[in-house]
């Protein structure tokens, strides 16, 4: 199932890079002496030559990563550090041939801290020296480092969550500088989601690591988005109403038919969610038809379709975090999918049980409403201050000369898109205008990192380099799809179409 894929991506693959000057590689491919990192002891370092061309990756269960041609050989660098018990490695590769002088560090997704597959890999071909972490941790939705004698294990939370990104980044500074003997010209950050989230952690406590971060679908503010999200399983169990797949898709297209318009043109797109004022009680008394039979929508289904659009509140109906955007695919945090280990988000139900419950496997679909509310301010009150990701000061990553390019999709159906809207606000509020080096860019119908409707982004990474080594800023984030094209536009500019032209064209929109 490819859009499990798109849970679980990890970065934005891009090429295009501004050129410059090309290194040439130290002839040996051998262990690097490299100096440990302040509070970590180095367990080992070893190498090994890659030969590069057609590169392949292996099949997972839900999808067949395409292989990528023409790949430089590479020396692949691995360093094994330990804070005392854990063994986190990074891993470095170094092209032989066409090394542009920049670093580029892939990030993770779900439950894994960094990804030496094919984004690690395109960025070897894209000229970079690419490195990466797996924070001494496991992979994608593997949680079972999270407890040890009913604990949460602090010290791989910690690498999880920060500092293991930040020691790869001195690492692979240190190994790029003695294998090529020149120093890194440019270093970014390419991640999305959980490879998101870190970038933004870069950003608020080690703004020195990178020149420019691309953060897409960051999930930040972490200890509420990863509660926030069982909402909607915790209101059918409460509300001893559980909707099928089918009745959930029937309110996501009523709700894009009522609102598509707004933006001006009719393209199946729904620009701005929050701005969408349908009522699911609209479709009470309509047919859908499930699994060859016919199900007429009921009042009790609008209602749990109601509560579940507004998001989770406390006790007295009071919003605690927004809600699953109108447009987006609510059966991923609603419904059921094949090849999942339950219903709901499974990184939201991991959090939940092992890290707030210490109880791995618990079923989180049947909290009582004050057990959710319980839980989330336990989650804030607990882990805010090592995983949440939400300090809005950023002016020391600004002072440092920073560029911080994030793009998030109106449709995304696993961290609703206004998680990361309220943390610009709250940006902003501190620190006044921020678009001279943080930019913020909605893309209309686009799913999580990607997938979706509408048109995504083509070349992000490119223009964040742009951003970098040339200063200029980008007015607009071209995106494209099979169907057309459109211009993305930093907020609080909006991309909105002029009223004349093919709307499939990126001519017929205005940022305004």
């Amino acid at each position: 199932m490819r859009r499990l894929t798109k849970l679980l991506a990890t970065t934005v693959l891009i090429s295009g890079l501004v050129p410059l000057a090309p290194a040439t590689a130290s002839s040996s491919c051998a262990p690097i002496a490299v100096t440990a990192p302040a509070g970590a002891k180095i367990e080992s370092v070893d190498a090994v030559r890659r030969p590069g061309g057609t590169v392949t990756f292996p099949q997972t269960p839900f999808s067949a990563p395409a292989p990528i041609h023409d790949v430089p050989a590479w020396c692949e660098i691995t360093v094994t550090v330990t804070h005392g018990g854990d063994h986190a490695r990074t891993v470095v590769a170094l092209p032989e041939a066409g090394w542009s002088g920049r670093l580029q560090d892939v990030g993770g997704s779900a439950y894994a801290a960094g990804d030496t597959g094919a984004p690690f890999v395109q960025a070897v071909k894209d000229g970079y020296a690419a490195v990466t972490t797996d924070a001494g941790v496991l992979t994608g939705l593997d949680t079972s480092w999270a407890v040890v004698d009913g604990k949460v294990n602090s010290t791989l939370l910690t690498n999880f969550a920060s500092r293991s990104v930040h020691e790869s980044a001195v690492i692979a500074k240190s190994v790029v500088r003695k294998h090529y003997q020149r120093s890194v010209s440019y270093a970014y950050w390419n991640g999305c989601s959980t490879g998101g989230r870190q970038g933004y952690a870069e950003a608020q406590q080690f703004p020195s690591d990178y020149d420019g971060i691309l953060a897409a679908a960051p999930a930040v503010n972490w200890s509420q988005f990863a509660v926030a999200t069982l909402w909607p399983q915790t209101v059918q169990y409460n509300e001893g109403h559980i909707l099928g797949n089918c009745v959930l898709d029937a309110f996501r297209k009523a709700a894009i038919a009522a609102c598509d318009s707004g933006d001006g043109v009719t393209n199946n797109i729904v620009d701005r969610p929050d701005r969408c004022g349908y009522d699911p009680r609209r479709l009470v008394g309509t047919s859908v038809l499930c699994d060859g039979k016919e199900v007429v929508v009921s009042l009790a289904d609008a209602e749990v379709m109601r509560k579940i659009w507004n998001g989770p509140t406390d006790a007295f109906g009071r919003s605690l975090w927004p809600g699953l955007p109108k447009g987006a695919d609510p059966v991923w945090l609603a419904g059921t999918l094949p090849g999942l280990p339950g219903p709901g988000f499974p990184v939201a139900s991991a959090w939940v049980s092992s890290f707030l419950l210490k109880q791995p496997g618990f079923d989180t679909s049947s909290l009582s409403y004050a057990q959710f509310r319980a839980l989330f301010q336990q989650s804030v009150r607990e882990f805010d201050a090592v995983i949440g990701t939400s300090n809005p000061d950023l002016s020391a990553f600004r002072r440092a000369g920073g560029r911080l390019l994030t793009f998030i999709g109106t449709n995304d159906q696993l961290i609703p898109p206004g998680g990361t809207l309220k943390y610009r606000s709250d940006v902003e509020r501190r620190m006044g205008h921020v678009n001279d080096f943080y930019r913020l860019f909605l893309a209309p119908g686009v799913d999580h990192c990607t997938g979706g409707n509408g048109p995504q982004p083509t070349n992000p990474l490119g223009a964040l380099v742009v951003w970098v080594e040339r200063g200029k800023a980008p007015s607009v984030l071209p995106a494209a799809s099979a169907t057309g094209s459109r211009n993305l536009c930093p907020l609080p500019q909006i991309s909105r179409y002029v009223g004349v032209g093919d709307p499939s064209s990126a001519s017929s929109y205005r940022c305004v």
